[in-house]
């Protein structure tokens, strides 16, 4: 991975962390135990502090930033789907943030609440616990299920998963020519953790 000091300060990974090799952390960036940190991911802690929490995952190319002298956090347990932009903001534990979305400074996404793919989060904006929001601006939908819940600790279960198998089993290696005669499938599964249309 690429890890820059600035102005003195150095990023902080974890030992228990993956970090993506070709993610790259700039500064005062915080992430925490058993995070993962997927590939082509920026976090430029050049003005703000990042900091990602026990269990959070921050996947492909997603961007953390924030205003000088603010924090950008991803509480315990977060979920930041591919490609969303993080600023300035806080997801609150178990939140999930979908694919592609935009999170503004001074939002907070509350606990155990999903905001779905594509969505813009405006400033300051102050989602409930339990909540769906969607859209562009956002807005709210409806409280969250305990099913609909579980379905996203699931998720998360998976990442933190993935985390492990990263550290245990990732390599760099060389592309095959050919497919195998034999060629296995992945043998991966988390109870519960299945796409949402198929739930």
């Amino acid at each position: 991975m690429k890890v820059y000091s600035i102005d003195g300060i150095t990023p902080v990974i974890d030992p228990t962390a993956f970090v993506h090799p070709t993610a790259v952390l700039i500064g005062d960036v915080i992430v925490g135990p058993g995070c993962y940190v997927g590939p082509g991911a920026c976090l430029r802690g050049d003005f703000g502090r990042l900091e990602l929490k026990q269990g959070a995952n921050l996947q492909d190319t997603c961007v953390m930033h924030g205003f000088p002298g603010t924090d950008t956090v991803v509480e315990e347990d977060g979920h930041i789907g591919h490609g969303a932009v993080l600023h300035g903001c806080v997801i609150g534990k178990n939140a999930l943030v979908g694919m592609n979305s935009v999170i503004m400074d001074g939002a907070t996404i509350g606990e155990s609440s999903i905001v779905a793919a594509m969505s813009f989060v405006k400033a300051k904006m102050e989602v409930p616990a339990r909540t769906l929001v969607a859209g562009s601006p956002a807005r709210i939908i409806k409280e969250l299920t305990d099913k609909e819940i579980d379905w996203k600790s699931a998720g998360t279960r998976q990442y933190q998963d993935l985390t492990l198998r990263c550290m245990n089993t990732m390599q760099e290696t060389e592309a095959l020519t050919a497919v195998e005669a034999d060629r296995p499938r992945l043998e991966v599964g988390i109870e519960g953790a299945i796409p949402k249309y198929k739930s």
